[in-house]
């Protein structure tokens, strides 16, 4: 009897092996900064929003990216599964001018997972980057009349 094969090690050969391709993609994401203007918005957006509720932009089983959810405080970053379950906080925000700082200077490129020096959004897991994060298009289609 063999032993079944290591599950962690045949996925980062997957990821390995298509690691230039992605890279390649991951250097054409979106640089510029989302800005002030749209942070606010997304933010008075989420605060009609009921709590549990928010800026989900993904709607099929299992992992679902990240999403903004109206919390009793303020506004939550976290995953999103079976596209409607929040789960625990990424980080959070209770106060308008944190949130529109903090989401202000963010861009596609940093919300993507890749870039080091963004530890909120930042990992080193291959399968997470640009896996169904925030992008300046979600934002901006969260907000009416943009």
């Amino acid at each position: 009897m063999t032993d079944p094969p290591d599950q962690e090690a045949c996925r980062r050969a997957y990821y390995e092996s298509n690691r230039a391709e992605r890279e390649r993609l991951a250097a054409k994401l979106d640089r510029r900064p989302f800005g002030e203007r749209l942070a606010g918005k997304v933010w008075r957006e989420l605060m009609w929003c009921r709590e549990g509720e928010g800026l989900i932009h993904e709607h099929h089983r299992d992992y679902c990216g990240h999403g903004l959810i109206r919390t009793p405080d303020g506004v939550m970053l976290c995953e999103i599964q079976d596209g409607h379950f929040p789960g625990p906080a990424i980080a959070a925000w209770t106060k308008r001018e944190d949130f529109v700082a903090f989401f202000a200077r963010q861009s596609d490129w940093s919300c993507s997972g890749w870039e080091p020096a963004e530890p909120v959004f930042h990992t080193e897991d291959p399968w997470l980057r640009s896996n169904q994060r925030l992008t300046r298009a979600i934002l901006e289609r969260f907000v009416p009349f943009w």
